[in-house]
């Protein structure tokens, strides 16, 4: 762990939050593929693993300059801070985007990913059967996810207790997609939509002193499932930290190979040419969520027309999300190379 980070790096730092926080929001991208790539994945799993009964011991005797030394508090405060920043700023212009230039931004995403395939794999000299056959199972799984249908949205909080364990799934495992699971699990709206901007709507209203807000029973109702969904997500994300953690210190070839297949199997889900279907009812009428926005079911993919000038322009986006992450593999051996 590099305790004597420059202000450049502390920035650069949260600039990677930014990065994960982004891309965990967006269906089909795993923020841990970031983490990987940005050459601080191992890192923030094993500080994550400190916050264990260790750590809330010196913090329940008020150790706290020891409890911050212990799990690593520099490095995981300055990555959440972008990731909260990220959500609140990146996240909403991401959303812009989708919706104004949906394919460029499928694209650029998918050429990301191709890019952290060959990132991860070229590093990589381990293949032999038995990672093989676990590259097969990662890639399996991730194209088979691509392809199910989602629930409907469920509000019981015992269930968005689970979605934010499993949701954290992307920021821990490479490949594969909190925010797709999400949307499988009917609540991507709800948790990542709906919550976040109630919850941005609520802390506007009380910089203005305004605390309305607390008779509203809609909005309350939306915070606390958003609370609920924030201390799943923190439980999962300790949780699968010590799992992973286990894993790649007694299999890390193993795991490598699955991470592979997994990132591998989600380019189904990012592939840029596809038809968005959206939910209706029996009547074949649209659903709508609490903000009126039209509620994604899952996609139609197809082939690309090669005549078409805007093929070729989200081929250049393609590209260009292949040479951010080559840019990112550069600067993080420049700064290996200097650490």
């Amino acid at each position: 762990m590099n305790s004597t980070r420059t202000l450049k790096d502390k920035i650069f730092l949260i600039i990677k939050g930014l990065a994960m926080g982004a891309a965990n929001k967006v269906p089909g991208v795993s923020g841990g593929v970031v983490a990987f790539v940005a050459g601080f994945y191992e890192e923030f799993i094993y500080s994550l693993q400190k916050i264990n009964a260790k750590a809330f011991k010196l913090l329940i005797n008020r150790r706290y300059k020891s409890f911050v030394q212990y799990i690593n508090g520099r490095f995981l405060g300055l990555l959440i801070l972008g990731m909260l920043i990220s959500y609140f700023s990146v996240s909403k212009l991401l959303d812009y985007f989708i919706e104004k230039k949906e394919l460029f931004v499928w694209a650029a995403f998918f050429g990301m990913i191709i890019g952290s395939i060959y990132y991860i794999g070229k590093d990589f000299h381990h293949w032999n059967r038995k990672t093989v056959f676990f590259f097969l199972i990662g890639i399996s799984i991730g194209i088979a996810i691509s392809f199910l249908n989602p629930a409907k949205e469920n509000t019981n909080l015992l269930f968005i207790f689970v979605c934010g364990i499993i949701s954290v799934s992307g920021m821990t495992l490479p490949g594969l997609s909190g925010s797709f699971i999400l949307i499988l699990l009917g609540n991507y709206v709800l948790l990542l939509v709906d919550s976040v901007n109630a919850l941005y709507d609520t802390l506007a209203e009380m910089l203005k002193g305004d605390f309305s807000f607390m008779k509203n029973q809609v909005r309350i109702k939306t915070l606390t499932i958003l609370g609920v969904f924030t201390l799943g997500s923190a439980t999962g994300l300790v949780t699968f930290s010590h799992l992973l953690s286990y894993v790649l210190k007694h299999f890390k070839n193993v795991t490598t190979a699955l991470i592979i297949g997994f990132i591998s199997g989600s380019l189904g889900v990012v592939w840029p040419w596809k038809k968005t279907i959206y939910k209706t009812d029996e009547a074949g009428i649209l659903i709508m969520d609490s903000n009126g926005e039209k509620i994604v079911h899952n996609y139609e993919r197809f082939l690309p027309d090669p005549l078409l000038a805007e093929t070729w322009y989200t081929i250049g986006f393609v590209i260009l999300g292949i040479l951010i992450v080559l840019a990112l593999d550069w600067y993080g051996k420049k700064t290996r190379k200097h650490s």
